[in-house]
């Protein structure tokens, strides 16, 4: 340790250091230059510059902190200005509902309703997108425009127009928003298509704004349609949307023609589809020709997300599209015999709520070839007599006599024959999702290796009487997906469900072949 005399020194020196003026250095040997401040000038004083945030004395003045009598006298006011707007809008609603009901009666003249049809157009200038939004004085609005002309539709356009995007998401705004689209110009229509630009995606998630753009969608033209799509494929296409034509107007010609990654395509579209899917908006045209272009780049992890998730009660909302009807039968022919069986008992879930779902599809231009389909492919025959056959006896003479309903007939009678069915039906009934084909052709070769080096089969009647009804039944391509063999698919449908035993169901069976010789 050191001597006390030492640390006291030291302490002493410490001490002394920050006090001492004497032993301070002197700041003129310092090395440092000296900074001279700068000097004014003579004729102009320096003066420093306001910046922008600065506040001035007058704003300092008038946001002064106020009293309590100030905050009490300004909330007053405010509390009786909001009582004057709400007294003046009910009033205005409660003339407007008088002039409805006479307006909207089926006996009154032409003149005397475009009369009343201005006398509340007129009150509602200034006021119509507040009025669009309520659920009471829309209604009237909607009238109007029903009724009055087309300079006064051209009016209500043009105030509504600002805030149409608004009103599109509005449960009560929506009707008058296509009652607008309805009765558009050409000019007006493409307006409002330009102005969904970079919203088209944000929209169909929306359970209200999907419908308003679904409703744009069936009205627009072939470039404004490919203008809405274009939107859902990529965010590069979105900003160059010029850079593509009509021509190519498939996903494939785009992604070829711009040289495009097929990957980051995928994600952007998967990141679109995948909220809609599942908030379950699935009834729109535009939804099912996006899944169509997404099957057609999709590999086979995302394909099969996307099947399993629309396998169930939510791909009846869809078989009413051409496009959305060849969902439906990707997802039979692609789908595992689960998902199959999903799909049926689906229709057996929405059927307890309408008894004649069968019929309907049955019945529709594009839902008959879904039925088409599922008795082409599923194997489980007893479950489909359950769903589908036990309603098609009920109704037999009228699926016969329907160029729709009887498809069904024909396909089991003659399976993909080109005397009964179009091209573009037996388009669709072959149409499949590359990444999967692929798949399943190389499955279906490995199946016929085995066949050839199984000798049993050879010996089988029942085999060698399939193989020759296909051979002699059809000339087209038979649908892949099914197992079970087709010939003893059709008869577990014909024969063992009852079919055949139907009262009269030889008759109608002669009818429709003297139909089509």
């Amino acid at each position: 340790m050191a001597p006390k005399n030492l640390q006291s020194d030291k302490t002493k020196k410490r001490k002394q250091l920050p006090g001492a003026k004497s032993e301070a250095p002197d700041r003129s040997t310092s090395k440092k230059p000296k900074l001279l401040a700068p000097k004014p000038r003579s004729d102009k004083p320096f003066k420093h510059p306001k910046s922008k945030f600065q506040k001035s004395e007058a704003d300092t003045v008038n946001k002064a902190p106020l009293t309590k009598r100030e905050r009490r006298i300004n909330a007053k006011e405010l509390t009786e200005a909001r009582k004057k707007r709400r007294k003046a809008y009910y009033t205005l609603e409660h003339e407007l509902a008088s002039l409805w009901e006479k307006m909207r009666h089926r006996n009154i003249a032409k003149e005397n309703r475009s009369k009343l049809v201005s006398e509340a157009i007129q009150k509602m200038k200034g006021k119509i997108p507040e009025i669009a939004g309520s659920h009471i004085s829309s209604r009237v609005l909607q009238t109007c425009v029903k009724y009055c002309s087309q300079a006064e539709k051209d009016v209500i356009f043009e105030e509504l127009q600002p805030q149409f995007l608004t009103l599109a998401c509005n449960t009560y705004a929506v009707h008058l928003v296509k009652k607008m689209l309805d009765n558009a110009s050409k000019k007006q229509l493409a307006g409002f298509v330009s102005s969904l630009h970079g919203r088209v995606a944000s929209l169909l998630r929306h359970m209200v704004g999907s419908v308003v753009v679904e409703h744009a969608y069936r009205l627009a033209n072939a470039a404004q349609k490919q203008e809405l799509l274009i939107e859902l494929y990529s965010t590069e296409l979105q900003l160059f949307k010029d850079l593509v034509s009509l021509k190519e107007s498939k996903l494939v010609d785009v992604i070829s023609k711009l040289s495009l990654q097929k990957g980051p395509v995928l994600r952007y579209m998967t990141s679109v589809i995948q909220p809609i899917l599942e908030k379950g908006i699935v009834d729109h045209s535009i939804i099912h020709r996006v899944l169509i272009e997404y099957f057609s780049i999709a590999d086979q992890s995302s394909a099969t997300d996307v099947l399993q998730q629309l396998s169930g009660p939510v791909l009846v909302r869809m078989i009413h599209t051409r496009d959305g009807s060849r969902i439906a039968m990707l997802c039979v022919k692609h789908g595992s015999a689960k998902e199959r069986k999903k799909i049926l008992k689906g229709m057996e879930k929405v059927k307890k709520d309408k008894n004649d779902l069968i019929r309907e599809i049955a019945l529709d231009n594009c839902g008959s070839m879904v039925l088409v389909c599922i008795a082409s492919i599923v194997d489980d025959t007893k479950l489909i007599t359950k769903v589908v056959i036990r309603d098609i006896k009920k109704i037999l003479k009228e699926l016969v006599l329907d160029k729709n309903g009887r498809r069904l007939l024909l396909q089991l009678l003659h399976p993909n024959c080109s005397r009964y069915f179009s091209p573009d039906d037996l388009t669709s009934l072959n149409f499949s999702i590359p990444s999967l084909s692929a798949k399943g052709e190389s499955e279906a070769k490995s199946s016929k290796v085995e066949e050839s080096n199984n000798k049993d089969t050879k010996d089988d009647p029942e085999v060698t009487v399939a193989e020759g009804n296909e051979n002699t039944s059809s000339g087209d391509d038979v649908v892949e997906g099914g197992k079970k063999d087709p010939f003893l698919r059709r008869q577990e449908l014909l024969v063992n469900s009852g079919l055949a035993e139907v009262r009269c169901f030889t008759f109608w069976i002669l009818y429709l072949h003297f139909i089509f010789i």
